[in-house]
């Protein structure tokens, strides 16, 4: 049916500027660094790629295995012919084909993430649960001509493209050339100049951070290319304006194919990575603001912003509320937290007034909808985890903006929630050593909500333990299975667990997790290769929530999906230990934690500057290095091993004496005072 010769790579004049194309998008202005903050060799595991226009790497057979490497001569030959061309990773944007032809018809252009899916169809995207069905070209008789799909027509992910004729009588297509205008991180002139970075001495782990910084990057998208509300009938449109009353030039949406709209819930774990990893507080920003200026008058935040604008949350809600918090602890932007502050009080009264006699929220009927899990109404286990954390980091925004009398309110309302939910009569289930998915509810030990309370610092200290061992019963061969949606295995609860087990010191399990989830993932030959996918069925299947109306196409999963990046974060947070602690970073703790690895090291931006830090073991100790802004302060929390007698310390060459208290030979841990600077301590046991 087809023909394709790799001997000659043909170049084409475009009907789009290739300058344009290698600079920002469209008209965007260029407000990204133009190169990466720390520039280094970990640059190899960058995903991203070198310029804003792209072409495939190869093409596939019809078994879709690989036929030859691409760019060359490939040929559509009759009616029905196909072939298959493989961007080698997930991408987005505007495709531009050149081609020559005899006869007339038209070309087809199908789009997909997963190879599970290439045909000519592209999976689906527009909320319809089924295909979204094919871009078309009319064809007729040229030497050489072009077909650019139009801007609302972008496709914003995908890693197959399907190129197809249809004729009633005979036809041949030569496509002479195939290129993507790239359209994710719309402002950044160099899509690589990243603001984080992360290496270890495991391959693997180095891939997966870099594939959630890479995946995140394909959610931040031209505001202007929303998916279309209402939901179409069939095809896609990709052309909703989602800025909602502010000017920002990049916004993040949930997922790089769809929903391609601002889903609260998923900042929770999308903006601290962000942050730690491409760093761009301008695009967090603008997603906070939209849903602010969403906000109803009863103070509720939306569920899904703009053009969806849905409402119904409670959890949702809170998410935004933390996304606040995130935002400010790595940003100080005083103008934004001043900006929002009314509406923030106000959201923060329209949440706890739902907490009943008990101390717990009590979330309404009207308030349950959720990531997906089965059942939320009352007082549900994870929502009550949400809620600690809220009035927790609320109190501190409060007290950094001068209102310490909220700060007490809220601090005093965390505490009576901590020992409610905390209670055998209420949350916790002594019989099994988790907390039960609500108060009444003990056939369901959630993971979402147990993960939380470890996260949180939610869980009594003596139930750490328990929980963390418990959660690992979930564990199947590809990923902790949600008891609370059964069947699937979610990234975003599993965010949570990964840095649950890292709170509770239990490093090596949390690594694992990474390993046995993402990593699964990221080698699977039928997705993208290179980003972090939705969730997926305990038994491999992409179709992720079968039973709640993706069964009707399961190619709906996202694969790029920014709500499943949390161990992006957990990397630098935990392994290597770069912990904010003060607005913008004015103070900070670093506690590093081993794990199985031998050596660690990253770093990010704040307006202050920089922040690095590294470790390594050596025989009889390790060394860990940090070098922050000067006119920062902090903790540094060692682990070490338990003894009687503290290890020796040098820093910066010179031997230090331990003061009282500072090594707990139970623990092993070792707590002194830190200085910004660069910094090197040596640790002797």
């Amino acid at each position: 049916m087809f023909l394709i010769t790799t001997l000659i790579a043909l170049s084409v004049v475009l009907t789009r500027s290739c300058a344009a194309a290698q600079s920002c998008w469209r008209n965007t202005v260029c407000t990204g660094a133009t190169q990466p903050a720390f520039p280094g060799h970990w640059e190899s595991y960058n995903y991203s790629p070198t310029s804003r226009t792209v072409q495939p790497t190869r093409i596939l057979k019809h078994d879709k295995s690989f036929l030859a490497n691409y760019p060359g001569i490939a040929q559509l030959n009759g009616n029905g012919s196909q072939l298959i061309f493989d961007f080698g990773k997930e991408v987005g944007g505007i495709i531009t084909v050149s081609y020559s032809a005899s006869g007339s018809g038209t070309l087809g252009l199908a789009f997909t993430e997963a190879k599970n899916w290439t045909g000519q169809a592209s999976d689906s995207s527009s909320g319809t649960f089924r295909t979204d069905g094919a871009l078309s070209a009319t064809i007729t008789t040229t030497n050489k001509s072009s077909y650019t799909m139009p801007d609302n027509k972008m496709r914003g992910g995908f890693r197959y493209l399907t190129l197809f004729a249809l004729a009633n009588k005979n036809i041949d297509i030569q496509i002479l050339n195939i290129t993507l205008e790239l359209s994710f991180q719309p402002a950044w002139s160099n899509l690589q100049a990243y603001g984080g970075y992360f290496y270890s001495n495991d391959d693997l782990l180095n891939k997966v951070w870099w594939s959630g910084a890479y995946t995140l990057q394909t959610n931040a998208i031209p505001p202007t290319s929303g998916r279309h509300v209402p939901i179409l009938g069939s095809g896609w449109l990709n052309d909703m304006n989602l800025n909602l009353g502010t000017s920002g030039s990049t916004i993040y949406v949930d997922g790089a194919k769809r929903d391609r709209t601002v889903w609260s819930g998923d900042l929770a774990i999308a903006v601290p990575s962000i942050l730690q990893s491409t760093g761009d507080s301008v695009g967090v920003k603008n997603a906070l603001l939209v849903l602010y200026n969403d906000q109803a008058t009863t103070g509720e935040l939306p569920f899904a912003g703009p053009a969806m604008n849905i409402f119904g949350s409670d959890t949702y809600h809170m998410a935004v509320m933390i996304g606040t918090y995130d935002y400010y602890l790595y940003s100080g932007d005083k103008t934004f937290l001043s900006s929002i502050w009314f509406k923030y009080q106000s959201a923060m009264s329209f949440i706890t007034a739902e907490i009943d006699s008990t101390g717990l929220l009590y979330v309404p009927a009207n308030g349950v909808a959720d990531w997906g899990r089965s059942e939320q109404v009352g007082r549900n286990t994870e929502a009550n985890m949400l809620l600690y954390h809220t009035l927790v980091t609320g109190s501190s925004l409060a007290t950094w903006i001068g209102n310490q009398g909220l700060a007490s309110e809220w601090t005093s309302l965390a505490a009576r929630l901590k020992s409610a939910v905390n209670s055998p009569s209420l949350n916790w289930d002594p019989t099994v050593g988790a907390f039960k998915n609500n108060d009444t509810d003990a056939t369901i030990h959630p993971e979402d909500g147990n993960s939380m309370a470890l996260v949180f610092n939610v869980a009594n200290t003596s139930y750490i333990q328990s929980i963390s061992q418990e959660l690992t019963k979930n564990w199947g061969p590809i990923g902790a299975v949600a008891p609370e949606l059964p069947g699937n295995v979610v990234g975003f609860t599993q965010s949570f667990e990964v840095k649950g087990h890292f709170v509770s010191r239990q490093a090596t399990r949390a690594l694992s997790l990474i390993r046995l989830s993402w990593g699964w993932y990221l080698n699977n030959p039928f997705g993208t290769q290179s980003t972090c996918i939705e969730g997926y069925l305990s038994d491999g299947t992409f179709g992720y929530r079968a039973d709640e109306g993706y069964q009707g196409d399961a190619s709906y999963t996202s694969h790029a999906h920014g709500w499943s990046t949390g161990p992006t974060s957990a990397l630098t947070t935990y392994i290597v230990g770069i912990q904010l602690t003060g607005p913008g970073g004015i103070t900070w703790t670093l506690a590093p934690q081993f794990g199985d690895l031998i050596h660690a090291e990253a770093g990010f931006i704040t307006p202050l500057g920089k922040y690095s830090a590294s470790w390594t073991l050596a025989t009889g100790g390790y060394t860990v290095s940090w070098e922050f802004p000067q006119n920062t302060k902090g903790n540094i929390v060692l682990p070490g091993q338990t003894a009687a007698e503290a290890p020796s310390l040098s820093l910066d060459g010179k031997k230090i004496s331990l003061g009282a208290g500072e090594y707990n030979p139970e623990s092993g841990l070792l707590t002194i005072d830190g200085q910004g600077g660069s910094h090197t301590l040596q640790v002797i046991y």
